[in-house]
């Protein structure tokens, strides 16, 4: 077979070996683009623990620190449904990692002189620039390890790459508090040494541009995933504005990660609330991140028995993170904590389920699909700032936390319609064989003889795409 070789651009309407790799094919690719998950869970970890710094080092407020998360997360607004999600459709999976991967240096330079300066504005514009980047990625690398392998693993392999995202998260707080402000918390040191941490990020993107570039990657069309649909449910799959299960998801995605955002941001200021030190809450959020991260793992691990469905451990997941972020609402000092760190811990496996549970049964609308899910990221830019003006009318961060609660269960319409309404088109995909040890139905036939009759069903498919 043919995927090994190492092509720059790929037409999308095109047919090509890469949705039908088999389990054992699909690891050396799939373990090369987890890389990058820890990439940006360093990132995400390590701005958790900025947002409270900045608060004392810049003396402003707490719904102004938000605004490291707008500048974040708003790129994520913006870059999916815009030129990440061109640049994917356009060009492919490679060309979209390394464009990505150089933005994100850029964004890691710009820190050098937003610290030098100690200006807030400059520290936003540097994480706008790193959110465009880490969004262009992610349009990328979400959407690629749903689909590069079986489809019967595809909600296994994103939480096994959300874990690695995980530990990133777990160990940028870890460090923060032991070396970044061990002795400088709250000092302008503190901000000079951020600034070569990101010096040090800038350099190790640059070396996996480098990797990206000559690594052999095989690539999916959206051609592809119309073949595979076929495959698994032996219809089309219909005009993009009846992809309900999409919609819901994206819906319940977006309130998720802007309530999971909002946890984050303000669980330091949180713990100090309830008693701790500022070194302490920061190794308090480094025990939530590292439970988060953990729990990634053991749901992948669950995931491959089939008693448990992913459609039901979204619903469960998301309903513990609403119990038990009301208690911590409701409680007050170690209990409180304790039982937001079982908030981190539930919403391990829900970004990752959300995603691939949305993403099943597009075919021909897959790529697009994966670009409003990733869109639906700036949830994070919307809600973290409207907890922060809680926080700062209140005073009371425990009151404030009662905003991300509630969007808990907002997101859990999508749970409702997966279990309910779309149960046996999911469960379908699922129990699918396609591919778990040889390439897809007809796929190698196809490749050999030209697939002239099929090639022509996917290009007047692609006509009617919209």
């Amino acid at each position: 077979m043919g995927i090994w070789k190492r092509k720059i651009v790929v037409d999308d309407n095109a047919i090509t070996e890469g949705s039908g790799l088999t389990l054992r094919q699909s690891l050396l690719p799939c373990g090369l683009v987890t890389i990058l998950f820890f990439l940006w869970g360093f990132a995400y970890g390590l701005l958790d623990v900025l947002n409270s710094h900045f608060q004392s080092t810049l003396n402003i407020s707490a719904s102004k620190a938000s605004g490291l998360s707008a500048a974040y997360f708003g790129a994520y607004f913006l870059c999916p449904l815009t030129i990440s999600g061109w640049i994917l459709r356009r060009y492919g999976f490679r060309v979209t990692f390394m464009i990505g991967l150089a933005i994100l240096a850029v964004g890691c330079l710009l820190f050098w002189p937003s610290g030098i300066k100690a200006s807030f504005g400059g520290f936003c514009g540097s994480m706008f620039v790193v959110g465009a980047g880490l969004s262009t990625l992610e349009t990328g690398a979400d959407n690629f390890l749903s689909i590069c392998g079986p489809p019967r693993y595809s909600e296994i392999r994103l939480n096994i790459a959300q874990g690695v995202q995980g530990v990133g998260s777990f160990v940028a707080p870890l460090l923060a508090s032991r070396v970044f402000f061990a002795k400088t918390v709250n000092t302008a040191q503190g901000l000079k040494n951020v600034q070569w941490v990101y010096l040090g990020v800038a350099c190790f993107v640059a070396l996996l541009i480098i990797l990206f570039y000559l690594a052999p990657m095989p690539e999916v069309t959206d051609a592809d995933m119309n073949i595979q649909e076929e495959d698994i449910a032996g219809e089309d799959v219909g005009p993009f504005r009846k992809q309900y299960n999409l919609f819901f998801g994206v819906w319940s995605q977006f309130c998720y990660v802007g309530a999971q955002v909002a946890v984050a941001n303000y669980f330091i200021n949180f713990c100090q609330e309830a008693g701790y030190t500022p070194a302490m809450s920061s190794n308090l959020l480094a025990v939530g991140q590292g439970t988060y991260a953990f729990m990634r793992f053991v749901t992948a691990a669950l995931m491959t028995m089939r008693a448990f469905k992913p459609r039901f451990i979204m619903a469960l997941y998301l309903g513990l993170c609403f119990i038990f972020g009301l208690a911590a609402v409701l409680t007050h000092g170690k209990t409180s904590v304790s039982m937001l760190i079982l908030v981190l811990c539930f919403e391990s496996a829900c970004f990752a389920t959300i995603f691939t549970l949305a993403l099943r049964g597009l075919g021909r609308h897959t790529k697009i699909g994966g670009s409003m899910l990733v869109a639906a990221i700036s949830g994070g830019a919307a809600i973290p700032p409207m907890t922060g003006a809680v926080a700062t009318h209140t005073g009371n961060f425990h009151t404030a936390m009662a905003i991300p609660t509630s969007f808990y269960v907002l997101a859990w319409v999508f749970p409702v319609y997966a279990n309910f309404f779309n149960a046996k088109s999911l469960d379908g995909h699922r129990s699918t064989d396609l591919n778990i040890t040889a390439p897809g139905i007809g796929k190698e036939e196809e490749l050999e003889k030209g697939g002239e009759e099929r090639q022509e069903r996917v290009e007047v498919s692609a006509g009617e795409k919209m």
